[in-house]
């Protein structure tokens, strides 16, 4: 059975490939192709098992599943002051982390990767490949791995070394690209054109994201969430947000439990954003969706190194404008602040998921609100690290 098929969200026009819409972007918007929401109904969500495999039936691929036991993530509450109590998800409000640094090889990503790569060998792929300069990297070349696959890995020369050791491990190719995110991914654009390699990531301009099989696997964090917190509303997520694969795999995921009646309301969602970098956050100031759909911006370095785009991939906006949701912005001096207050907590984080957690702290504003921020990886592979910059 091959995977669902795809179509532009925007236009409504039947997709093939990964590069997006192709007259979305003739209009300079780029936008991704998502197969159809899930039907989920009949499912009873408190004997959800968690992960992107739980439901297998909430994929668009046929399996078998390539898996390292990703998901089913702790959910934190934080300390706001030194008194704070920290009961478990149904008997409080407050401001909670969901720790996605808790997965196989430390973040997010294996949850796409487990699915893109299964994707991958259902289309008789026998080589994947990935963009990246950290944590989608180190997915892939983990779950290709345990696929029995070659993973080809394109990055610059500014990733970090603990990452670098983290992809080398996992046997992938290693291949750096000088320049930045546009040189590297212009190299993967080459090399699928040219070997026909299965691709896990984005790698075209103006950019829709990543494969959109591969993200539907972010949906099993919303499932997670409405899990955990049953009988409780969730107000607000906050997620990290680049290319807003995340984002929009996370709306994907409530909007399939609405529609089946599993939750009543979907929660609104915000879009963190380093300042250096914060396209959404520009993109919201304007009044017109068609002004907002081709925003772009300087960007520059920040020490949040997974995150940063000049323009909002449209299924992030889609995301914000179907929750009504919003995207804030914060500097790198609140970022620091945040990692070393988390770090105080126990909880080593990096400076990407902090600046979900800076802007999720604004929000908790009553002791009966509940609001989620999604720390995306573990701080163990930017410990020294101050700047840089990952597209993955």
């Amino acid at each position: 059975m091959p995977p669902a098929p795809l179509r532009c969200p925007r236009c409504g026009r039947a997709a093939d490939g990964f590069t997006g819409c192709a007259s979305c972007a003739r209009d300079g918007v780029g936008v991704n192709t998502p197969p159809p929401l899930a039907d989920l109904s009949g499912l009873d969500l408190a004997a959800y098992p968690g992960g992107p495999w739980g439901w297998p039936t909430a994929l668009p691929v046929p399996g078998p599943p390539v898996t390292l036991g990703e998901g089913n993530t702790p959910v934190v509450r934080l300390r706001t002051t030194a008194a704070t109590v920290a009961p478990p998800p149904a008997q409080g409000g407050g401001l909670w982390l969901k720790y996605e640094g808790a997965n196989p090889t430390g973040s997010h990503k294996d949850r796409a990767m487990s699915v893109g790569v299964a994707a991958a060998l259902a289309a008789g792929a026998d080589t994947v490949v990935a963009a990246s300069s950290g944590n989608a990297g180190a997915a892939a070349a983990a779950y290709a791995a345990r696929a029995g696959l070659r993973c080809v890995v394109f990055t610059t020369d500014a990733v970090p070394p603990q990452l670098q050791a983290q992809i080398d491990a996992f046997g992938a190719e290693r291949r750096v690209r000088g320049g930045g995110t546009a040189e590297r991914n212009a190299a993967m654009a080459e090399a699928v054109a040219l070997h026909g390699w299965y691709p896990l990531t984005s790698f075209s301009t103006p950019s829709p994201g990543g494969n959109p099989y591969a993200n539907e696997g972010y949906k099993s964090v919303a499932h997670e969430l409405a899990r955990d917190f049953a009988g409780r509303r969730i107000d607000t997520v906050v997620v990290p947000t680049s290319r807003a694969d995340l984002l929009a795999g996370i709306a994907r995921g409530f909007r399939e439990l609405r529609e089946a009646g599993l939750i009543a309301e979907v929660p609104r969602l915000v879009a963190a954003e380093p300042a250096a970098a914060a396209p959404f956050t520009a993109a919201l100031r304007a009044s017109d969706r068609a002004e907002q759909e081709r925003t772009r911006v300087d960007s520059g370095p920040t020490v949040a190194f997974s995150l940063g785009e000049q323009r909002p991939c449209w299924q992030g906006l889609d995301a914000l404008w179907r929750t009504g949701g919003t995207a804030v912005a914060v500097d790198d001096e609140v970022t620091m602040a945040e990692c070393r207050w988390l770090a105080a907590e126990g909880l080593l984080l990096e400076p990407s998921s902090a600046v979900a957690v800076a802007v999720a702290r604004t929000l908790a504003t009553g002791p009966d609100a509940v609001v989620v921020a999604i720390g995306t990886a573990t701080g163990m592979k930017a410990l020294g690290t101050a700047s840089g910059r990952d597209g993955g």
